[in-house]
């Protein structure tokens, strides 16, 4: 029997799911969005070409198109929703690329546009630490007050070496730095990291997570490498330069990710959604229901549960 107090399935970690529905008493669905920014590792500020997995489409291949306005975006991807979720509230979730690097009187006019939508409760807006300016951090604090803001963040993993190779161009004091900054002002912060980067070890997973345990967050996006055609990692991989994660491997390593976070804090995913034309390998991550299940059921076998090591 599971015991675990944030769930109400079969499963052993903090869903979604589940905090959306304790929430605000509904379905919640995100509608992921491209608002056409850019990044500070892609333009020359901090660096050049971007993240070396990071795709064409700036990691927001299920984002709205690009060459509609936002409003058209959220209602296309609204239209799909309401037919498997007719009662279903909304958050526009900015996705693709680094939403926050922008003047702030930019990033007013594209947010308010889509929390002016009809039955959207927040916004999601994925960015990274090294780009959100102390008048972006007042307006943030601001539009907290209004509706139900969450601030992404980017890290991926905290071992230097690997965040050099991956071209992330900014420090763990910056992360760290920007977390207390959005805490501070009572902005929710989720993390995103990645299991399988370049030579790195379970053990280099695993101090990535209980790092993050330590933090003031709310929330954790934990991510397989996909490696994806046109990327610089793509090169990397074919050059036999490192080995991926097999399936068992992969779910082996987030059991026991999660075993060492704080129950309350919120899984937001467990695998990689990568755009199936795109993918190079592995393969197995496109049967994303498959690896869900084979997480729900290895942990039921192990008996074990989010925060079950701490």
């Amino acid at each position: 029997m599971n015991n675990f107090i944030y769930s109400n399935s079969n499963k052993r970690y903090h869903t979604l799911d589940y905090y959306y529905k304790n929430k605000f008493n509904s379905k919640v669905s995100k509608i992921s969005l491209n608002a056409g920014f850019t990044c500070p590792n892609i333009d020359g500020k901090v660096g050049i070409g971007g993240c070396i997995y990071c795709s064409k489409s700036g990691s927001g291949e299920f984002a709205g198109n690009i060459e509609d306005s936002l409003e058209k975006q959220f209602n296309d991807i609204k239209k799909v929703m309401l037919r498997k979720w007719p009662n279903s509230k909304f958050i526009g979730y900015f996705q693709a690329h680094t939403n926050t690097y922008a003047p702030v009187e930019e990033l007013k006019k594209k947010y308010e546009t889509v929390l002016n939508q009809d039955n959207v409760i927040g916004l999601n807006i994925a960015t990274r630490p090294d780009s959100i300016t102390d008048e972006c951090l007042d307006y943030l604090e601001e539009l907290n007050k209004k509706t139900y803001l969450t601030i992404e963040l980017g890290l991926q993993t905290i071992k230097e070496e690997t965040s050099k190779l991956i071209n992330r161009c900014h420090s763990l004091e910056c992360f760290e730095n920007m977390v207390k900054k959005l805490r501070e002002r009572q902005i929710d912060v989720v993390v995103h990291i990645i299991n399988g980067l370049p030579n790195e070890t379970k053990k280099d997973m695993i101090n990535t997570v209980k790092y993050l345990n330590k933090l003031d967050i709310q929330g954790i996006k934990i991510h397989m490498l996909c490696i994806t055609k046109d990327t610089p990692i793509e090169k990397l991989f074919k050059n036999n330069k490192f080995k991926l994660l097999s399936k068992e491997e992969y779910i082996d390593i987030v059991i026991e990710q999660l075993e060492y976070l704080r129950p309350e804090i919120v899984i937001h995913r467990l695998t990689a959604d990568p755009k199936i034309s795109d993918l190079i390998e592995p393969k197995w991550i496109t049967k994303k229901f498959t690896v869900l299940n084979d997480i729900d059921k290895e942990m039921v076998k192990r008996d074990t549960y989010q925060g079950a090591k701490l």
